[in-house]
C-alpha cells in the first residue's frame, strides 16, 4: 500500500471506530479543513452507522468567511444525506475564549435536545498546542491534560497529525473554507501554532512528543487523584455545608490535596480558584483545631477536631459575620 492509502485508512478506521459505540452522534463540522475530512469520512462510513449521525456548525458572526464556511457544511450535509443545524452568535465576539464559549453552548444545547454524544475534529496538532497553552497559563493537571482530560466529548482524530489530515483532503478532493482568522497572530493559539512551537521544535525536535507524555502523564495521575478522592470521607448537609473526615485526608501531601479539594467541593456546588486551592491544602496540613480560613467567593474552612467544615460564611442580623473568626 502506498503511504496516501495507509494515511487513508488510518483517518477512515479511526472515525468508524470512534463512532461504533455511540447511539447517536453529532458531528461538529466548522467548515475547516479538518472537520470537513470528519464529514466527508463520515459520509463514507457504513449505512447503519451514517444512520445514527447529523451535523452541527456554528456561525460566529465574524465575517464572510465564517458564512461561507456555515453554507458549505450545509450544502455538503445534505449531500450526504445527514440532517444538519445551524446556529449563529446573536453578538459577535473578540476573543476566541468568547467564540468558544458560544459555540460549545450551542454543540451541548444541539446535542442534548437530540440524546447524541458531541463528535469533533480536534487532532494531535491540536493537543500539542492546547498543553503548550495551559503551560503558559500554569494550568494544573487537568489542564495540562488537554484534550486527554476525562472527557464525554468524542475525539477521533486525536491520535492524528494535522498534515495526514491534509493529505486526505488533497487526495479527495475535499472542499473547505480557509478562515483568516486563523492566522491573527493577536490570538494566543495562532501565536503558538505559527511562531513559538516552530522555533521551539526547530531547536528541539522532541519537543511535542515531550509535551504530549507530559500530558498523558497529568491525565494519569488526575484519574488515579480522583479515584481516590471517591474514597474520602466526606457528606454534604442540606445547608450545602460540607464534612470533611480529616483521617481521610491525612495521607495527602500538598500537591494531591490541591487536586483532592476542589473535587472535595465541587460537592458542595463551590468553584475553588488558584488560590483558595493553595490555602485550603495548607490548612489541611498545618491548621490548628478550631482555626479558620476564609475563601473568595464567600466560602470558609473550619477545623474541628475529628472533621474540616466547607461552608458559605453565615452572616448575622445586621450584617456582621458569623464563626469562629467573629469571636476573636
Amino acid at each position: 500500500m502506498t503511504t496516501a492509502a495507509v494515511e487513508g485508512f488510518e483517518v477512515a478506521s479511526a472515525v468508524e471506530s470512534a463512532l461504533e459505540s455511540c447511539e447517536r452522534a453529532v458531528l461538529a463540522v466548522s467548515g475547516g479543513l479538518d472537520s470537513m475530512v470528519l464529514l466527508t469520512v463520515a459520509s463514507r462510513l457504513p449505512v447503519r452507522t451514517r444512520r445514527k449521525i447529523m451535523v452541527a456548525t456554528f456561525d460566529h458572526g465574524t465575517g464572510r468567511a465564517a458564512g461561507r464556511a456555515t453554507a458549505l457544511v450545509a450544502r455538503q450535509a445534505l449531500r450526504c444525506g445527514f440532517l444538519c443545524v445551524s446556529g449563529r452568535a446573536s453578538t459577535v465576539g473578540t476573543r476566541e475564549e468568547e467564540w468558544r464559549r458560544t459555540r460549545w453552548q450551542f454543540l451541548e444545547q444541539v446535542s442534548s435536545k437530540r440524546g447524541a454524544s458531541i463528535v469533533t475534529a480536534h487532532t494531535l496538532d491540536d493537543q500539542i498546542e492546547t498543553v503548550f497553552m495551559r503551560i503558559l497559563r500554569d494550568a494544573g493537571p487537568r489542564g495540562i491534560a488537554g484534550l486527554y482530560a476525562e472527557s464525554e466529548i468524542i475525539r477521533p482524530f486525536l491520535n492524528i497529525r494535522r498534515a495526514t489530515l491534509a493529505s486526505y483532503a488533497e487526495q479527495h478532493r475535499v472542499a473547505f473554507v480557509q478562515d483568516p482568522s486563523n492566522f491573527d497572530r493577536k490570538h494566543l493559539r495562532n501565536r503558538i501554532r505559527l511562531e513559538i512551537l516552530p522555533c521551539i521544535v526547530a531547536q528541539h525536535p522532541d519537543f511535542p512528543a515531550e509535551l504530549l507524555s507530559l500530558a498523558r502523564n497529568a491525565a494519569e495521575w488526575r484519574r488515579s487523584l480522583e479515584d481516590l478522592v471517591g474514597s474520602v470521607e466526606a457528606e454534604t448537609g442540606q445547608d450545602g455545608t460540607l464534612r470533611v473526615s480529616r483521617s481521610s485526608l491525612e495521607g495527602y501531601d500538598a500537591d494531591s490535596l490541591r487536586v483532592v479539594w476542589p473535587a472535595l467541593a465541587a460537592r458542595a456546588s463551590v468553584v475553588m480558584d488558584r488560590r483558595g486551592t493553595h490555602r485550603a491544602a495548607e490548612f489541611t496540613i498545618r491548621g490548628a483545631t478550631g482555626g479558620a480560613i476564609q475563601l473568595s467567593g464567600g466560602v470558609e474552612i473550619l477545623m474541628r477536631r475529628d472533621h474540616m467544615l466547607l461552608r458559605r460564611w453565615r452572616a448575622a442580623a445586621g450584617g456582621e459575620r458569623r464563626g469562629p473568626e467573629a469571636r476573636r
